[in-house]
């Protein structure tokens, strides 16, 4: 199965969202992007791509820890930007992104634990994916318009364990699916 660990946006900070990407999509620069739904909103930590049914409860064990050992932080959906000269476009994050970074190299580590070959590391950039386009697209005004964007505030409680499903029947604009495999809570507490 296609897994990754995330923090899942609760709905009041989705919603805020829809309202944003509903003008930009009103947008010139939006025609010919790939909108992604509102249900599969998500900060991705660490991307594991095929497991093997039989990893996952040790990735799973192990993603529980790494979120035991990080404590409950607040963040917020803010401003946003572009990779690859407009193939992904993306709302931006602000709060404690130092917490945020330390738990998405936590399930990075849980998954190289677990014996997953994870891609090289990169520097984590905190952010929620809006839009695709399959090449390089000017979404300039995106970007531009998401600048003034501020989302409410909430404070991340847990890390997600989540399965992805993409689309095969080959219909254009068909979304991925995803279902919440596991829930960790943060804190020693939890």
């Amino acid at each position: 199965m296609r897994l990754f660990a995330a923090v899942l946006p609760p709905e009041d900070v989705t919603a805020s969202l829809a309202a944003e990407v509903a003008a930009l999509r009103r947008l010139p620069a939006a025609d010919g992007l790939r909108w992604t739904g509102r249900d599969g909103w998500h900060l991705t930590l660490a991307f594991y791509g095929e497991v093997d049914a039989g990893l996952v409860p040790d990735l799973s064990a192990r993603l529980e820890r790494a979120a035991r050992r990080t404590e409950p932080f607040e963040l917020a959906l803010r401003g946003g930007g572009q990779f690859g000269r407009g193939r992904a476009l993306w709302a931006g994050a602000q709060g404690d992104l130092a917490t945020l970074r330390l738990l998405a190299g936590r399930a990075e580590s849980a998954g190289r634990r677990a014996g997953l070959a994870m891609d090289g590391h990169r520097r984590y950039t905190a952010h929620l994916t809006l839009a695709r386009s399959r090449q390089a697209h000017d979404v300039r005004p995106c970007v531009e318009a998401l600048a003034g964007f501020a989302g409410p505030g909430w404070t991340v409680t847990d890390l997600a364990l989540v399965r992805s499903t993409l689309p095969a029947s080959g219909v254009p604009g068909e979304q991925p699916r995803y279902e919440t495999v596991a829930r960790s809570p943060l804190g020693a507490s939890g």
